[in-house]
């Protein structure tokens, strides 16, 4: 089983070596919120920062973002969990995550890696029509 899926795997990689594909990403970045904002040329605008969480917001030439390094996984998760309430694209690392526009993020992954993921704005206590209410998406996540 292990050769016939080494032998799928060698023409795929060959494909590969004429050049990097569109949604392909370095490998992922890792470090202190300093460290990252650094490598997107971004000079962070701390808003948040304590033991559990680091927070900035950055401004780079492909837009405006958040980015959040946090002391633990779980607070990680916890974070994006609850942020996912509000929808948005998240470019997530090991205990970092950048909040942005799909294209923001889409640009950062390509220098900093990671994984993109996106949620749909979620709203409790909702009984039909939109009645045109944004209800708190109109900003990122913050503590």
């Amino acid at each position: 089983m292990a050769a016939a899926l080494t032998a799928l795997a060698l023409p795929l990689a060959a494909c590969d070596a004429g050049g990097a594909e569109p949604d392909a990403a370095p490998r992922t970045a890792t470090g202190t919120l300093e460290q990252l904002a650094a490598k997107v040329d971004c000079e962070p605008n701390i808003q948040t920062n304590a033991e559990e969480l680091r927070q900035a917001n950055c401004e780079t030439e492909d837009g405006a973002y958040v980015l959040a390094t946090f002391a633990t996984d779980r607070g990680q998760r916890e974070w994006i969990n609850e942020a996912n309430d509000y929808g948005g694209t998240y470019l997530v690392g090991r205990k970092w995550v950048a909040v942005g526009d799909e294209k923001v993020v889409t640009a950062l992954r390509g220098r900093l890696g990671g994984a993109v993921e996106t949620a749909s704005p979620h709203h409790s206590g909702s009984s039909g029509g939109s009645g045109g209410s944004e209800d708190g998406h109109s900003g990122h996540h913050g503590s």
